[in-house]
């Protein structure tokens, strides 16, 4: 037991911080370069040097460039047409085609979003390299500057670490708790207990009050990893943030006590605290926003604790956000606290009277 609530969310921090990640790097890219000129040549080079596309060959024949994105064996096809140096210089404009296998939709339009960002500094370049006016006028441009706030460096690992942190006390407050009482009734204990002269509220605040102390000094030693291994901003109050992780830990906590009281063995616990657990990951926006989800599946959200807390985390460590601007979190959150304290005391009374 002692391995899993502290050496497990350790590594569980380390590698899914790295592992869960919607950033694509070393897309393998094939070239169909039917111009070979300089401008086409440029265009090509400033793909390869960057970051997120790795070059694999070039091909002259479309059989062989469909053949190797079927096979997997490259993303994305740039495909430059003939005349491409010639219809730049002339009529000041001019078209490449971008082939992504599309197989995983997601990563298809992120592909698609570098390769969008790579031509434009393609063109940005053009212009700074070439003061010449074109046939149809004088070229011009607009010059965005991008200012990113809460986090300058794109850094994705600044937005996965608050949401794998509460995943983490997630774990170990939820199954914990959730094998509690029935472990009591699988080693023949409970009824023991159930004649002693101890109160109701005294046994549960037995069986939760551990946890929620191990699981904020989980909570204590996964930010402070995050700030010494990942660097990551805390901007916030910590005082907050363990403020509103006490009460966060009381609803899974209760969540996983009321599992406790409708299991009879500690595998029906764990099957069932597994259920709800991948299904409030899944809609608490940790990996996929909640804003791209379907009208019903928001409203579901809405009834997710984990979706609250990831949001206090994220707006607290990366926004430096205060205790009104989280209000509305920290009212859902106490108001599932009461509820679900209240059912699982009744529901453990229901079953050992």
């Amino acid at each position: 037991m002692l391995p899993i609530m502290f050496l497990l969310p350790l590594f569980q921090l380390i590698i899914l911080v790295h592992a869960a990640t919607f950033e694509i790097k070393n897309v393998n890219l094939i070239v169909n370069n039917r111009d070979n000129s300089s401008f086409s040549r440029e265009l090509i080079n400033k793909f390869t040097s960057s970051k997120y596309f790795r070059f694999v060959e070039a091909d002259y024949s479309d059989k062989i460039a469909k053949e190797k994105l079927a096979e997997n064996k490259a993303r994305m096809l740039l495909d430059i047409p003939k005349d491409f140096e010639k219809d730049l210089i002339n009529e000041g404009k001019a078209k490449v085609q971008f082939v992504i296998n599309a197989e995983d939709g997601a990563a298809a339009a992120l592909i698609q979003s570098y390769a969008t960002a790579v031509t434009l500094g393609f063109n940005k370049d053009i212009l700074s390299d070439f003061h010449y006016n074109l046939k149809r006028g004088q070229f011009s441009s607009i010059n965005p500057v991008e200012r990113y706030w809460y986090n300058p460096e794109l850094n994705y690992k600044f937005y996965m670490v608050p949401g794998i942190l509460v995943f983490l006390v997630t774990v170990i407050g939820m199954f914990l708790s959730s094998m509690n009482i029935v472990r009591e009734r699988e080693i023949g204990t409970i009824e023991q207990l159930n004649v002693t002269p101890i109160r109701k509220r005294h046994f549960i605040v037995g069986k939760l009050l551990p946890f929620w102390f191990i699981a904020n000094f989980e909570l204590a030693l996964g930010l402070l990893l995050s700030k010494l291994i990942f660097d990551i901003p805390i901007l916030g109050n910590l005082f907050l943030i363990f403020f509103l992780a006490s009460i966060y830990l009381l609803v899974v906590q209760s969540v996983g006590l009321l599992i406790s009281t409708l299991t009879e063995t500690q595998q029906q616990a764990m099957f069932l605290s597994w259920f709800f657990m991948v299904l409030f990951i899944l809609l608490s926006g940790l990996f996929t926003p909640i804003d791209s989800m379907p009208q019903w599946a928001k409203v579901i959200a809405m009834f997710d604790p984990i979706a609250h807390f990831v949001e206090i985390m994220r707006r607290v460590l990366l926004k430096g956000s205060g205790f009104k601007d989280v209000l509305r979190q920290f009212f859902i959150l106490l108001g599932f606290a009461t509820v679900l304290i209240l059912l699982s005391t009744w529901r453990y009374r229901k079953t050992s009277g």
